[in-house]
């Protein structure tokens, strides 16, 4: 149910700041809102402007087509929303493009069983069906020929599957770019599990290029926090070609096991409460970049006081010292785990500046 205070907790808004396209002068929020997936009705006549809001009431004033608007994209689904950039009603036709794209938030994935006929490994956890690893592929209807992988975090014990996981598919397949979610298994005392899900999903992904018209040279590795480390690591620790990503992106990872700069967490659970000096080195990620590390795109903010700055920089001087492409992105503030969330401060920063490399920094 959404409610006034619903909207002003997620939007910030205040009356006259926000339009809406409703055929009414007012509209109730305090019913249940089903259906459609993309709550617009883009109707030239019907843009209102909030004038108030009284308690679950919104009062509604006509506007011009002159004047600009803001659009708010509303996902019952998925209690998702997004909200446009100021633009003038004349420009509303390339909204109706936006519409179409957005409503891609709506689209399921196709699941694939990462290890159909078993895993090698075990974690001693899957007798627990919903532990079972498995890719969420989410096809471009334009391909480009790219595909990513994304490696949601959760410490090595659960996943965030939804703001570093599924809520970023749409965005990318405006891009071109199939995107694929990997729901790996936790260690649970196996170091080895993680890494050989990861092995195992773009040995699939690319296995299946033909289907998706992905080019097997275009399919980059992804992660998030802990999914950055294993991400950072499939890019240092790649068995053959053949798993070798071609571009790695990492969202605030978690590089090194050093005591000193590393998430406890995430390390307790990778490798243990009392790793030997060999299993921290082996999964320092930034004393394993090699020449054959691939290109990266690294973001984080500066006050992450769960995960270091000092675990980028030191990956960051380990790429330069072998002279790997590496662009890094650092924001004042933001902390830790803010992910696809529009409460981000600088989500508009970061999204432009991957939109651009994935367009024009990457070398193939």
């Amino acid at each position: 149910m959404w409610n006034s205070e619903w909207l002003r907790r997620q939007l910030r808004i205040s009356p006259g700041c926000l339009y809406y396209p409703f055929s009414d002068q007012t509209i109730s929020l305090s019913e249940n809102i089903a259906e459609p997936s993309v709550f617009l009705k883009f109707h030239y006549n019907l843009y209102k402007r909030i004038e108030k809001i009284d308690k679950d009431v919104v009062h509604l004033q006509q506007i011009g087509p002159t004047e600009k608007i803001y659009i708010l994209f509303l996902f019952p689904d998925t209690g998702k929303t997004r909200i446009s950039s100021a633009v003038p009603m004349k420009k509303l036709i390339l909204f109706l493009a936006v519409a179409s794209t957005l409503s891609l938030f709506a689209q399921k994935p196709i699941e694939i069983p990462l290890w159909p006929d078993g895993a090698p490994n075990s974690n001693h956890l899957s007798e627990d069906p919903s532990y079972d690893p498995v890719l969420f592929v989410y096809p471009a209807q334009n391909p480009n020929g790219m595909a990513i992988i994304m490696c949601p975090g959760g410490g090595y014990t659960h996943l965030a599957m939804n703001h570093e996981g599924h809520d970023m598919a749409a965005w990318f397949n405006t891009q071109g770019i199939t995107y694929v979610i990997l729901k790996y298994r936790m260690p649970n005392g196996n170091y080895e599990v993680p890494f050989s899900d990861a092995e195992q999903a773009i040995h699939t992904i690319r296995t299946r290029a033909t289907e998706w018209q992905i080019r097997p040279d275009r399919v980059g590795i992804m992660g998030a926090s802990a999914g950055g480390h294993l991400a950072s690591t499939l890019a240092t620790h790649h068995s053959s070609p053949a798993t070798r990503p071609d571009f790695q992106i990492l969202l605030y990872p978690v590089i090194t096991m050093d005591a000193e700069y590393t998430h406890a967490g995430s390390r307790r659970n990778l490798i243990g409460e009392s790793p030997d000096t060999h299993l921290i080195a082996a999964y320092s990620n930034e004393l394993r970049v090699n020449e054959k590390t691939p290109q990266a795109f690294i973001v984080l903010s500066s006050d992450d006081k769960a995960v270091p700055a000092e675990n980028t920089i030191r990956y960051y001087r380990s790429l330069l010292q072998y002279d790997i492409p590496a662009s890094l992105h650092a924001y004042p503030t933001g902390g830790h785990g803010w992910g696809f969330r529009d409460n981000f401060t600088y989500k508009r920063q970061w999204t432009e500046e991957l939109e651009k490399w994935l367009r024009e920094g990457l070398r193939f």
